[in-house]
């Protein structure tokens, strides 16, 4: 049986790996560590590892000169804190823990030898950074949109993200950012983000139940969000 993970499961969107790519990948992350909500995973200095999201929900943020912090994506299960830094070294955002998260961190020097080493990781990780590009785009846009919608937008995106590495349900994922997160996320208040969660209860868009966030209709909200999973890549790379 194949030994799978959220990582490896993420990577094989990009196209198929060897036995031999998926150990390697296995080899990276033997050990993780265990980061409290709110505290940050990486900062801006730390550059000789590249942390892996293992469990829990992180975002990539900014503090602007007054002090707001803005956060500029989501890192879910299987997600590489920074990608691009793998290849470049460069400084980056800071990133945080939003929920309770375990985090491995790879090292940069083992990552960049199985890029050069293995054609297949090469490729996933070469798609990896296009994907994250295209979804910081489609945030850009997103910032255009009602703020209903723009909620309802990212509950799309972490529902098919989450869904594409076999932890999201059919119709549900686990609720576990808090109000303020999203605020912080969208760029709004945490009282305009209660009005909006309301909002989209009233109107059947949403439900909660057993900390799980629902969506009695996928497609409708879908289709309230202007929701069109293309900009995730997940049907890999076509160039």
């Amino acid at each position: 049986m194949q030994v799978t993970t959220p990582f490896i499961r993420k990577l094989e969107h990009a196209g198929p790996l060897t036995d031999e790519e998926r150990s390697v990948l296995l080899s990276l992350s033997t050990s993780s560590r265990t980061v409290s909500a709110r505290q940050d995973i990486v900062l801006e200095h730390q550059t000789d590892t590249v942390p892996l999201i293992l469990s829990g929900v992180a975002g990539r943020y900014k503090v602007l000169v007054h002090g707001t912090r803005r956060i500029v994506s989501f890192a879910l299960p299987g997600d590489l804190c920074r990608v691009h830094a793998a290849a470049t070294g460069a400084l980056d955002l800071r990133v945080a823990a939003l929920t309770a998260c375990h985090v491995s961190d790879i090292s940069q020097a083992k990552l960049r030898e199985a890029i050069d080493t293995y054609p297949g990781i090469s490729r996933a990780l070469w798609w990896l950074t296009l994907t994250e590009l295209s979804r910081a785009r489609e945030w850009l846009v997103n910032d255009s949109r009602p703020a209903d919608r723009r909620l309802a937008h990212h509950f799309c995106e972490l529902l098919v993200c989450l869904q594409a590495v076999g932890l999201g349900g059919e119709n549900s994922f686990e609720l576990g950012i808090a109000q303020a997160d999203y605020a912080d996320a969208l760029g709004i208040s945490y009282v305009h983000v209660n009005r909006v969660m309301q909002a989209l209860r009233s109107n059947g868009m949403i439900s909660t139940g057993k900390h799980l966030l629902i969506f009695p209709d996928v497609n409708r909200i879908k289709e309230f969000a202007e929701f069109d999973r293309g900009y995730l890549c997940l049907d890999g790379l076509h160039m």
